[in-house]
């Protein structure tokens, strides 16, 4: 099996710890800083042998070069990202593999937030880890890449089983909220979703890993078809991609 650890860090980043539990094999999701990320390793007495980065932000990276010197992992990236990414060894783009012991990630180029950006997709584990392409009720900024670029991103996620769990890099699910409800206020499932996220924030406790299918039901940005989310922005009529562009303006605007 695939264990995951959810280490959270900085103001509201998650890191994620991965163990084949056959091989021992162990890797880390975009590691912003290196400190957390060894106490658990000591803890759980684990070789870092991969670092998995997702895009070159420093939130996701900050770590690399310490993790690299503490433990002689790998770094693992986007090829077309390679001059960001500090201390790329393995170089990876859309379609490529990446195996953890027993377990194998597709690697899914997603444009978008940047033009680097990939995530990694395991079949077997059902775990999506999306960086900062996918949240959990939005998606990421547009910082370097297109609307239509985030788009065709966002359908490959999209197309994935519905019981992937998706393990996003923050928590931002209570603001994505608010903004979700501000454009698709009769969905009785996005309702519900609130109410359990404020539970769980109220405890302190993540609100991740969501799953394909909540994000399907719940996700205005998975939802540019809805009729009801159109109408309530003035959009019946227009492209999803042109309803997605607007949610997106929406959404940086929205306070």
């Amino acid at each position: 099996m695939l264990e995951i650890l959810q280490i959270p860090v900085l103001q509201d980043n998650y890191i994620y710890l991965l163990q084949d539990t056959y091989s021992g094999l162990t890797a880390v999701i975009d590691p912003a800083v290196a400190d957390p990320v060894i106490d658990v390793l000591v803890e759980k007495s684990w070789q870092l042998d991969y670092i998995f980065n997702t895009h070159h932000h420093s939130d996701h990276i900050g770590a690399n070069l310490q993790l690299k010197q503490q433990t002689g992992c790998k770094i693992v990236g986007s090829a077309a990202d390679q001059a960001r990414i500090p201390g790329i060894d393995i170089l990876l783009g859309d379609g490529d593999v990446v195996k953890l012991g027993n377990h194998c990630f597709q690697v899914i180029d997603t444009p978008g937030h940047t033009v680097g950006h990939i995530v990694y997709y395991s079949a077997d584990s059902q775990a999506l880890f999306c960086g900062d392409t996918l949240f959990s009720l939005g998606c990421g900024r547009l910082f370097e890449g297109s609307a239509e670029q985030m788009w065709h991103s966002l359908e490959k996620l999209k197309a994935l089983p519905a019981e992937t769990r998706i393990y996003c890099a923050h928590e931002y699910t209570a603001a994505n909220g608010r903004f979700a409800l501000s454009v698709d206020p009769d969905n009785p499932q996005l309702r519900q979703r609130i109410d359990q996220v404020a539970e769980l924030r109220q405890q302190n406790r993540p609100t991740l890993p969501s799953t394909i299918g909540l994000e399907l039901a719940t996700n205005p940005f998975f939802r540019a078809h809805d009729l009801g989310i159109r109408s309530n922005i003035g959009m019946t009529d227009q492209s999803d991609l042109a309803v997605f562009r607007q949610l997106r303006l929406l959404k940086d605007q929205f306070r």
